[in-house]
């Protein structure tokens, strides 16, 4: 599946030259040109990885890996800025950046990190995820609740480890639809809300609390 960057930048000329070369090499690309629109597009749409600026109007991209941080969205940050001092690096790696980029900078050193980044990002998406009773194991693709295996066919099972891997988060059909089924995926959204009408048929089998809440007019959040 095509993976998803955001670059947030006020500098429209690096946002525009990024985006251009990024979809050449096959990405799907979108911009953000401060921080708090940078906020508002993942909190719409969650990319595969962000690209963040620091020095950007409204919120800086400090304070947008902060927050994101703070709600446990643990996708790929990797800043880009034209601060190079050592503190500056400290600064933005300690906030929760994966990874720091002095500009000037050269496109190959940038994509080859990018890359890295999204390998590791692979490398933990297949290990055990734990929310609360759930434990989701993409290795074996099994889940487990309270103990229990769960019954799930495929596409049940892709929809609940992205819920899982994306615990108190808000997410709307649009990014599961894009998550689960594809971007290219030719579908009515009311497929994501049958979907999760199965899982909370086998999820609350017993008597069993509801983990997966509706958030109206937004779309879904598994809670612990």
């Amino acid at each position: 599946m095509t993976s998803s960057v955001l670059i947030a930048d006020d500098d429209t000329a690096i946002c525009e030259a990024l985006e251009r070369s990024l979809r050449f090499e096959g990405f799907k690309v979108r911009s953000a040109f401060n921080g708090e629109v940078a906020i508002q597009e993942i909190e719409r749409d969650l990319p595969d990885i962000l690209i963040l600026d620091i020095n950007m109007p409204e919120v800086d991209g400090i304070q947008v890996t902060k927050y994101l941080r703070s709600l446990d969205i643990d996708i790929p940050i990797c800043i880009l800025s034209a601060r190079d001092e050592v503190t500056d690096r400290v600064a933005g790696l300690e906030a929760g950046a994966d990874d720091y980029v002095v500009k000037p900078f050269s496109f190959e050193e940038l994509l080859a990190r990018i890359r890295a980044l999204l390998r590791r990002r692979s490398v933990d998406d297949a290990k055990v995820v734990s929310v609360g009773e759930l434990n989701v194991d993409p290795m074996r693709r099994a889940a487990f609740y309270d103990g229990q295996l769960l019954d799930l066919t495929k596409k049940e099972f892709d929809l609940i480890h992205v819920l899982a891997n994306n615990p108190s988060f808000v997410m709307s059909r649009e990014q599961l639809l894009n998550k689960v089924w594809g971007y290219d995926f030719d579908v009515d959204t009311n497929v994501v809300d049958v979907f999760i009408g199965y899982l909370r048929k086998k999820l609350e089998a017993d008597g069993k609390k509801r983990i997966i809440q509706t958030v109206r007019g937004v779309g879904f959040v598994l809670n612990k």
